[in-house]
């Protein structure tokens, strides 16, 4: 069973958008044991979406087609579908009946445009996922072949992909075993340096095939270490996942901060409140970033006091204590983690200061950071050099500070 995607919308191929919706599914569709070799997009216009769909067709069993189902003129997938078919766009009048009452519940008076989403080419289905006007539809292509089409609303699409499409490819496909992965996140070395520690098991992996490791270095998410297995059951498949978890973990373990849905800033703030203690941000060269990302976490406030967005030299002699002098420096992290502690009344303080680009400053190059934390009886500051352009380099000095951090209340009893 092969399955490819096609993204409809000008605005993807304008770049006004960006089509995460592709690689979902993609990641879904591997999950689920379905080969998936092509992914197109395409914009508005009634005769390229044919071209796409009929390509499509020439070489897969199953095409999912995502976007142009909304209610205005250029929302026209059904209509090429149905095109593509030779058949017409029947309306549904319990589809109809629907959008009028999702609208009544919002308390809105539908748009009479709002009812073409209501038209399904003739002999398709319509999923039972309904999360918002747009039904999605699975539509049988002679004996053998099938056009699913679904909104291009993520959280619409993801829950028709997850509800009924990839059970109904697994049943057509005939799959009956499952492929499950588990993520382990990890910081401090670089991706080759990664797969240099790694490269016996890696060996020793590419000769059993089940299961699998690969890389994806993901910026302020950390490098990413996914561990892929196949199995009849998710149990087995659980087992195996252990057993590799365990592995790699004797290997890279100090490595690791978190798995899966995990960030740095949501395994920091867990540490934090195992053990009581309450934090404060001093920040520089990331701009607020690091309050930023540590506030995204739900129930940061139980241990977050608060930030000081210190850019200025002033600010940091005048609001932290720094002492007069250089601010690119150790010294420098390390009294803004002590200073903006005692300042907000925490447990522990860390700071970041350094050089971001354009230029170079104090005479550091660009690149050069800072990381201080003020734990205990300690205020310390360690130097690091980050690559990459202004972004990258706050980025990652955002989780390295906060891995150091971790590291520090690692070594605190919980």
């Amino acid at each position: 069973m092969r399955c490819e995607v096609i993204a409809v919308g000008t605005e993807l191929l304008l770049g006004q958008i960006v089509d995460t919706n592709s690689s979902w599914i993609g990641e879904q569709l591997a999950l689920a044991g379905i080969d998936s070799h092509f992914q197109t997009k395409v914009g508005d216009n009634a005769q390229r979406i044919a071209s796409a769909l009929r390509i499509a067709l020439e070489r897969s069993d199953a095409v999912i087609m995502c976007g142009g189902l909304g209610p205005t003129q250029d929302d026209i997938t059904r209509d090429v579908i149905a095109d593509v078919l030779g058949v017409r766009l029947v309306r549904r009048p319990e589809l109809e009946e629907k959008i009028r009452a999702l609208f009544g519940s919002r308390g809105r008076e539908m748009p009479a445009n709002n009812l073409r989403q209501a038209d399904v080419p003739e002999g398709a289905e319509v999923l039972a996922e309904m999360p918002g006007t747009a039904p999605g539809l699975c539509c049988p292509v002679g004996e053998a072949q099938v056009i699913y089409a679904v909104p291009g609303v993520p959280y619409e699409m993801k829950a028709m992909v997850g509800g009924s499409i990839l059970t109904d490819l697994r049943r057509r496909a005939g799959v009956s075993s499952v492929i499950r992965s588990r993520t382990l996140r990890t910081w401090g070395h670089s991706e080759s340096g990664l797969a240099e520690l790694l490269a016996d098991r890696i060996t020793e992996l590419d000769g059993l095939g089940n299961p699998t490791l690969a890389f994806l270095a993901s910026g302020i998410e950390g490098l990413k270490v996914r561990i892929t297995a196949k199995a009849e059951d998710d149990a087995a498949a659980g087992a195996i996942l252990d057993g590799e978890e365990a592995r790699i973990r004797a290997i890279i373990g100090h490595l690791v901060f978190g798995m899966d849905d995990q960030t740095m800033e949501s395994v920091v703030i867990d540490l934090l409140r195992e053990r009581g203690l309450t934090l404060a941000v001093a920040e520089s060269l990331t701009g607020g970033l690091i309050t930023s990302r540590l506030t995204e976490v739900p129930g940061s406030s139980d241990v977050l006091l608060g930030g000081v967005v210190s850019y200025a030299s002033e600010v940091k002699y005048d609001l932290l204590d720094v002492p007069e002098g250089p601010v690119v420096s150790a010294e420098a992290a390390a009294a803004m983690a002590e200073g903006v502690r005692a300042r907000l009344g925490a447990d522990v303080g860390i700071g970041v200061t350094g050089v971001a680009g354009p230029a170079e400053q104090e005479g550091q190059p660009v690149g050069t950071v800072y990381l201080g934390v003020a734990v205990g009886d300690t205020a310390e500051a360690v130097g690091t050099r980050l690559p990459g352009d202004r972004q990258r380099i706050r980025e990652f000095s955002t989780i390295s500070v906060l891995n150091l951090l971790r590291e520090r209340l690692l070594a605190i009893p919980a």
